[in-house]
């Protein structure tokens, strides 16, 4: 593949294939696609332009017009060969260029899906769109589900990211010692991965002291590590934009006693998600197996938002893939499915035992889970 264009035409033709099938199943004559991971997988844009609403506008026959700025023309020319491009300028109303190409697509008075749930489909947009003749229904989600299963093309684009994140990792790592800086760690880590192959992951990677451990998505911001403290890294990497993060927890000098213990958890934690990560199985099973590793650790009351979610093509400000986090939450009836990539956390923080944590990209292949993150140890590690 060409770096302007990261799919074939056929792979291309075979997901719009699938979106018109999609459309088909549920009543639709058409959709109006606003979420960029869905609008690249469907043409192959990649830019940065996306700061701006994008409409990509699909009939059930597969006919496709792109509507964004008028000043992305040279980009979409090079980029993008299966759609119509309809560009607007910045004193003009998106909207009214989308209804026009769903007038040209002959949607004017149809069902029409919207996708609600889109981030950069603002409200003032989407009021504009609604209010021209059509049934508007709400299709957040159909073409994002699409999106979760990969093909073998897009496998091997995220064994290229993990192989990249790995890398970068193991050298924040080695960057870490007695009075190293968050600074220097994360450019131990951006130089190596970006001499592996990666483009920009859709966010971070968090770098942070244990200090902050709880704040989530915090990163550098020029804390300098002593001895006795831990360096919280959760690293990312892209290639095509298909995102590989994972995560670990280092001690500067020497840890806690009781770590070790906790790190052999984390482990043993990791292992039950992969165990239960099987093709036909439930995305909450994970979860349940991941919380019985922590209750036979004692920890009967430790409950978190999930142990995992979905990953695959990522634009900022995520890489989680689109406008929601798609996890194995407890309870989750969602089926697991060959080709499905996860971000598998198995996480012990701010509990009775020592901090430690270890986080993951797996693939789901046909004979259980794959751990494609895996020259980072797990164990313990003290710089």
């Amino acid at each position: 593949m060409s770096i302007r264009h990261p799919f074939p035409q056929e792979e291309l033709a075979r997901r719009v294939a699938r979106a018109c099938a999609a459309l088909s199943v549920n009543e639709l004559d058409g959709i109006l696609i606003s979420v960029p991971e869905s609008i690249y997988w469907l043409t192959g844009l990649d830019h940065w332009g996306f700061f701006a609403a994008h409409v990509l506008v699909v009939n059930r026959n597969g006919e496709m017009a792109l509507v964004c700025r008028s000043m992305e023309q040279i980009t979409v020319d090079n980029q993008v060969r299966n759609a119509a491009f309809y560009g607007h300028k910045d004193h003009e109303e998106l909207s009214d260029y989308v209804l026009k190409a769903v007038a040209d697509l002959g949607l004017k008075g149809g069902r029409v899906g919207i996708e609600k749930r889109s981030l950069f489909l603002t409200p003032r947009h989407a009021e504009r769109i609604q209010e021209a003749d059509a049934d508007w229904i709400d299709a957040s989600g159909i073409i994002d589900d699409l999106r979760q299963v990969k093909s073998p093309l897009e496998m091997e684009y995220t064994r290229k990211a993990a192989r990249a994140v790995d890398l970068g990792t193991l050298a924040a790592i080695e960057a870490v010692r007695d009075g190293a800086s968050d600074y220097e760690i994360a450019a131990a880590y951006h130089h190596k991965m970006i001499l592996e192959g990666s483009e920009y992951p859709g966010f971070g990677p968090f770098i942070r002291p244990t200090t902050r451990l709880g704040e989530e998505h915090t990163t550098w911001r020029g804390d300098t590590f002593a001895n006795g403290d831990a360096v919280f890294l959760e690293t990312c990497a892209a290639y095509r934009k298909y995102q590989a993060p994972m995560g670990r927890l280092v001690y500067v000098g020497s840890a806690p006693a009781g770590a070790e213990k906790s790190a052999e958890l984390a482990i043993e934690g990791m292992q039950a998600i992969c165990a239960a990560l099987k093709p036909g199985g439930k995305a909450g099973d994970a979860y349940a197996a991941w919380r019985e590793v922590a209750a036979s650790a004692g920890l009967h009351d430790y409950e978190r938002h999930h142990c995992g979610y979905m990953v695959g093509i990522g634009f900022p400000p995520s890489w989680t893939g689109g406008s929601m986090v798609t996890s194995l939450f407890p309870g989750s009836d969602r089926v697991l499915e060959t080709g499905m990539v996860f971000h598998a956390h198995s996480w012990f923080t701010n509990t009775r035992v020592v901090d430690y944590f270890i986080s993951n990209t797996v693939l789901l292949t046909e004979f259980g889970a794959e751990i494609l993150t895996n020259q980072t140890p797990e164990t313990l590690m003290i710089r």
